[in-house]
Formats: structure tokens, sequence, C-alpha cells
């Protein structure tokens, strides 16, 4: 199945939730760096689960190898040599699952927020150089594209944007992370509370945008509002099931509370949606796991055949 003329692409799904489910050390605030750091394995296991349910872009696991998650001293120690060997993990997931299933597989490098999930209050943009460097060059030997993960502002966007573009030369994937609507009446808006319409100057500098750490629902409205800005530019998607109308907590403390109603199926339907509203990578963010993959992935093949 095709969006447009481009050929489907399939993300992997959600990282820590998958470690948890597998019995992997997993907390916050360490979230997924705990088992990088405990139990390297059961990172590598989590990355052929999905590849075995039909991903064929594996992303590293990073994401909590930023002061936020594993604390100061933590970070300045073993940043580097912990985003290495996510990287690596992911290459040789890659490279031994490449041939066993139709298509080019591919790694994308995760770009962290430096900062912490969905908060643009905390951003301090004069840290983004001291925090992402170490991740970036210890990544670049071993991935395909860069995918910068979650931004909530334009402010963030531009500036991780800005320092990838000075230290490789790889393609760049952008991902927004959307404040979740009371109404479908609301507009769409990034996590700072700025209109998506805002977005539109950065997009010049990336090969693609996306959708993630989102509510399903939230995402077909910002694929067809993208598209109407840019309709030249690779667009994708990718939602957590979070329950985020019952989280009472501040995002990061605490382990979030999963939707019981985003099964594989309805998650499939999501999917639907966002590829018919013009979406040429779809998958899984946080509690997305091979379930919901293959499901995905099995309903794309049943459209080339």
């Amino acid at each position: 199945m095709t969006a447009g003329d481009k050929a489907i692409q399939i993300l992997d799904g959600g990282m820590g939730r998958e470690l948890k489910k597998i019995g992997a050390p997993f907390r916050q605030p360490e979230w997924s760096a705990l088992a990088l750091m405990q139990s390297p394995e059961l990172v590598s296991d989590v990355h052929t689960h999905f590849l075995n349910a039909g991903a064929t872009v594996i992303t590293t696991n990073a994401y909590a190898l930023v002061p936020f998650h594993i604390g100061e001293q933590t970070f300045n120690e073993q940043a580097f040599k912990l985003a290495e060997t996510a990287a690596k993990l992911a290459r040789d997931a890659v490279n031994a699952q490449q041939g066993k299933q139709k298509g080019k597989l591919s790694v994308a490098g995760c770009i962290p927020p430096a900062f912490g999930s969905y908060r643009p209050d905390l951003f301090d943009a004069s840290r983004v150089s001291e925090i992402l460097m170490p991740l970036i060059e210890a990544q670049a030997p071993y991935i395909d594209v860069w995918l910068i993960e979650t931004a909530s502002s334009i402010e963030e966007a531009e500036a991780v944007v800005s320092l990838i573009k000075t230290l490789s030369s790889r393609p760049i994937w952008l991902s927004f992370s959307l404040h979740n609507r009371a109404s479908t009446d609301e507009p769409v808006t990034l996590r700072s509370g700025e209109p998506l319409e805002k977005i539109v100057p950065v997009l010049r500098d990336v090969e693609r945008v996306l959708f993630n750490c989102s509510q399903p629902e939230e995402m077909e409205s910002a694929i067809t509002i993208t598209r109407k800005l840019n309709p030249n530019i690779a667009i994708g998607a990718y939602a957590n099931s979070f329950s985020e109308r019952k989280r009472s907590h501040q995002a990061n403390a605490l382990l979030s509370e999963l939707r019981d109603d985003v099964t594989p199926a309805r998650y499939l339907d999501y999917v639907k949606s966002w590829i018919a509203a013009g979406a040429s990578t779809v998958g899984g963010c946080c509690g997305i796991g091979p379930e919901h993959i293959k499901a995905i992935s099995e309903f794309l093949e049943t459209q080339t055949n």
C-alpha cells in the first residue's frame, strides 16, 4: 500500500513498555535507559520482537539518555558509551534480520527531548549542544536517519535541527508531540500551545515530519493540516496509548496508565485513517507493542499483493 506515490514505512513501537512487559529492569526516572545499563540483551530482544512483527525502521534506545532521566553524574560519565551501545544494538538487530523480510530495514538514531517529555517550559537553549552532542556523535556511525522525537515547541525543534545539521549529513526526521484536545473543535497545537501552522519554517530543513507520543485521535487532523501546509513533505505518525485524560501526575514522574481500548485492531483503524490522510510512515510510541505493529504489517501486506 502507498500514501500517494510513497511506499509505507513501518516504525517500531514503544521500547519502554515492551521492556517492562518482558521483565527488564524498568522504572522512572531512568525509564528505558535502565535496561540499557543493566540488561542490554533485553533491548536487543525488543528490537527483534518489533522486526519480527514487521517493522522496517528500528529506533535506537537512546530516549532516556539525558540528565533529566539518568542524572547529571551518570550522564557525564556514561552518556556517550550508552548511546553508542544503543546504536550498536539496533544496527546489529537490523543486520541480523535483513533479508528475512521484504524491503530495506533502517536504523533511526533517537534524539530525545533534552529536558523531559511534554516539558517545553523546561527547555534551555544554552544546554542543547552540551546534552545532545554526545548522543549524536555516539550514534552517528550506526544509523541511517536521525529521528528527533517528542519535540514540544518550535524553539526546541529549530535548535535541535540546527545542531544536527552542523554535526551530521544524515537525513533528519522531526517528530512533534501534540496537545491533547478536549474536543475536535479546538485547534491542533503543540504541547507548547503553539498552533500547528507555526512548524512550517523548520520543515525546510528536514526530510520528514512526524507526530508522536500523543493520543491516536489527534493524529489524523495533524496530518491533514500539515499536508495542506506543505504538500510535498513526507509525513508520519506514531501514537501512544497513555490514558492522558486520567493522568493526575506530572508527565515523567510516574508510570502512566495505559488505555485498554487501544487494541491492535483499534489501533490499525487509526493507522488506516492516517494513511488515508497522507501519512507514509506509521508505527507506535509508548504502550504500542509488537502485536500492534504486526497488525499494521499484515494489513499493508494484503494491500500490496
